[in-house]
């Protein structure tokens, strides 16, 4: 796997003015809470404190921007699907990251986070739905496919590519044989 000595957290935001100013594509991180996204800058950056990592679902509350080598910046946002926060919070949290996806001319791609060992779950549809509504660019990657027999990785990875379409890349924090792909196509 190619190494990102480099990649470093740049900063934090809550909304779209906020958001650094850089001229590197960008990749925001989408996915339920838990899913893996932070795992999934710590492996790609080989840095196992880059991103923190928590138990505990919610814990992202704003959007955490990295820099790679000044290839490109990923930026990790909060996850959808669970949060202990009121609903206003939660609503403002909704309309920043909204004003943001569709507003932040640095993005290239949005990547979706979907859990290998569930079944794609209502809010990743609806997720997906409103990406698609935008028209939005859009891959996704299957975050713990360690965790699924090597017989039925092929058919996962297929039974996802079928109901959200797309480009579909497998990862694993344990098993670095299905993270070059996705690498490659964030430096293409």
């Amino acid at each position: 796997m190619k190494s990102f000595i480099n990649a470093k957290f740049v900063k934090s935001a809550e909304k779209l003015s906020q958001c650094p100013d850089s001229v590197l594509n960008e990749f925001p991180l989408l996915g339920r809470s838990n899913v893996g996204k932070s795992s999934f800058i710590n492996a790609i950056s080989n840095n196992g404190k880059l991103a923190k990592t928590s138990n505990t679902p919610g814990k992202t509350r704003l959007i955490n921007y990295f820099n790679f080598s000044d290839k490109f910046m990923i930026a990790d946002l909060p996850g959808y699907g669970y949060a202990k926060i009121s609903a206003s919070v939660q609503n403002a949290w909704q309309k920043n990251l909204e004003e943001y996806l569709l507003n932040r001319k640095q993005i290239k791609y949005l990547i979706q986070f979907i859990d290998a060992r569930h079944d794609i779950q209502k809010n990743d549809y609806q997720m997906r739905e409103w990406v698609n509504e935008y028209n939005l660019p859009i891959i996704t990657v299957v975050t713990k496919i360690d965790y699924v027999s090597k017989s039925k990785v092929m058919s996962v990875i297929k039974d996802i590519k079928e109901k959200l379409g797309g480009e579909v890349f497998p990862f694993s924090t344990k098993d670095n044989r299905y993270n070059q792909d996705i690498i490659n196509f964030l430096l293409s």
